[in-house]
């Protein structure tokens, strides 16, 4: 892979993004919330670590029926977080170390405080009426159509005062828009050059398939066996009330303007959807819808060397020419991949680290992964989340994720002051935390680290193709570029992989196993089970 291909790319097609949720990542005021200087207090972390873009979980002014995805001024930051200085002082500390920043961007629906939905439901009349999705009930009363809420009960909730109904997907809390509003699409243009003049490098777009609802709010059909899960809990395929064709436009509009800038911003979509071809179908053509768009059926898959593989070959084949693939294992709204794909498990920890930050695509961490950080058991009194509150015990919700970050094995974790009460406890900060790790040569942290540096200096781990190599059952082995090989062996016993003639003589760059760093390998490799290795000639 030449290097004059690597230079010519964008930076986040060769970087490495990291998601920070705020409210959990580091507390410089001492009152248990995490805040904006208390991610700039941790920019030497990052830095080391060797990221390229923080994208913030949502920062702007909230009165948190959803922590922070209800959204009651889009030009602000919400006064837990700090100000607008605070962020703007973010973007140019970062940026002086070479770190963009990405918001995230919640589209679909505000708050019900926000000022656009007070004005609405004052009256049939209002000004911003025509902004939220209202609808009569039917002749009975009860709501216009069968969909649902993706956060349990019914999608629609009655307005007593103007005697419709209005729609909400997630909480009652949070109206939807009406995207069919040109009013709507001409705002967010607006929103988007807001923070993009102050410096922002781009967007994480919250349920960004799902903006645009059916113009004649017909009834969702039932689900089917291949539906997806959340389809198959629900009862309903939500074939009308999301993905619909004219969401494209919507995108290929937001496009036009992230590209009006230079350089140009990026778009990342949260595309929740189980079909790649759908999924292909939000990068376009390849050139004019979003730039990423997550891989939810790889988050959702089990940490398996067939499963994995086939997801990955069947994204690589569906992507249209121009595409760039991105990959993650943790976020804000899914177990950890510590304890949803490991199980708690070291080996296999290191495992899924090393596949994330070697195939080909934009890899995105979540605080904590670099450390190896599991969910932290929590219980029903320790709740925040309204997801979690509503199915409790049979799903403890998102909270287990979202824990304070573990800075130190101290009272407060180095997150807070040691008499601080943190807004969700704090995990083991004794068996996981940063500082433990940070000299450690074996730790999690130290392989993370690594491996980041490692794709920085190889341009085949930047830009170089995929090609699937043969490997044995449970082996998952590919081949980056010309000279880089990847072999990981998700199985509970040796394996051997056949991995290049005996005359190309290569050694093992970086191992899950760090002691077989260096180490010359012939055509055969060895792999203990759960051991990973990336090979160069």
């Amino acid at each position: 892979m030449p290097n004059s291909v690597v230079a010519m790319a964008p930076w986040w097609q060769t970087g490495v993004l990291y998601q920070i949720y705020p409210r959990s990542f580091a507390d410089a005021d001492g009152d248990g919330v995490g805040d904006l200087a208390g991610v700039i207090d941790h920019l030497d972390h990052l830095t080391a670590l060797g990221v390229d873009g923080i994208w913030l979980s949502p920062v702007t002014v909230s009165p948190n029926a959803d922590w922070g995805y209800d959204v009651a001024d889009y030009v602000d930051v919400d006064r837990d977080y700090g100000t607008l200085g605070d962020l703007d002082a973010l973007v140019a500390k970062a940026g002086a170390r070479g770190i963009r920043i990405l918001l995230d961007l919640v589209p679909n629906h505000t708050s019900d405080r926000h000022a656009w939905f007070v004005d609405a439901r004052s009256s049939r009349a209002a000004a911003h009426r025509d902004w939220y999705v209202w609808a009569d009930p039917k002749s009975d009363g009860s709501a216009p159509n069968n969909w649902v809420s993706h956060f349990g009960g019914p999608a629609w909730t009655l307005d007593e005062g103007t005697g419709q109904y209005y729609l909400h997907n997630f909480t009652p809390e949070q109206p939807d828009l009406n995207w069919w509003s040109d009013e709507v699409r001409d705002a967010f243009d607006d929103i988007l050059r807001f923070w993009f003049d102050r410096g922002v490098a781009g967007f994480r777009i919250d349920v960004c398939n799902a903006i645009i609802k059916d113009a004649q709010l017909r009834d969702n059909p039932p689900a089917t066996e291949e539906d997806g899960l959340l389809a198959r809990l629900f009862g309903q395929r939500f074939f009308y009330s999301s993905n619909r064709p004219e969401v494209h436009d919507v995108i290929r509009r937001w496009r036009k303007v992230a590209d009006g800038y230079d350089p140009p911003r990026l778009l990342l979509g949260e595309t929740n959807v189980h079909d790649l071809d759908v999924l292909a179908s939000y990068y376009g053509d390849g050139r004019d819808e979003l730039n990423l768009a997550f891989n939810f059926p790889f988050i959702n898959a089990a940490f398996d060397a067939a499963a994995l593989r086939t997801l990955v070959e069947a994204t690589e084949v569906r992507l249209p020419a121009g595409a760039w693939p991105v990959w993650t294992g943790s976020n804000h709204d899914v177990s950890r991949l510590a304890t949803r794909w490991a199980g708690g498990d070291p080996g296999r920890i290191r495992l899924a680290l090393m596949m994330l930050l070697t195939l080909r695509g934009t890899p995105v961490l979540y605080q904590g992964d670099e450390i190896g950080l599991p969910d932290t058991a929590l219980d029903k009194k320790d709740l925040r989340d309204p997801v979690g509150l509503r199915f409790w015990p049979a799903y403890a919700g998102r909270d287990p994720a979202r824990t304070p970050m573990p800075w130190r094995n101290q009272p407060g974790g180095g997150f807070t002051g040691a008499d601080a009460t943190t807004w969700l406890p704090l995990g083991d900060v004794a068996a996981c935390n940063v500082e433990d790790q940070r000299d450690d040569p074996g730790s999690v942290l130290s392989l993370t680290r690594d491996l980041i540096a490692l794709r920085r200096v190889t341009p085949d781990l930047q830009m170089g193709d995929y090609v699937t190599l043969p490997a044995p059952d449970g082996v998952w082995a590919w081949g980056r570029g010309a000279g880089t090989a990847v072999a990981l062996n998700f199985g509970d016993h040796e394996a051997t992989v056949d991995l290049a003639p005996a005359e190309q003589r290569r050694r093992i760059a970086i191992g899950t196993d760090r002691g077989r760093d260096g180490e010359a390998v012939g055509p055969r490799l060895r792999l203990r089970p759960w051991e990973g290795v990336v090979v160069r000639a």
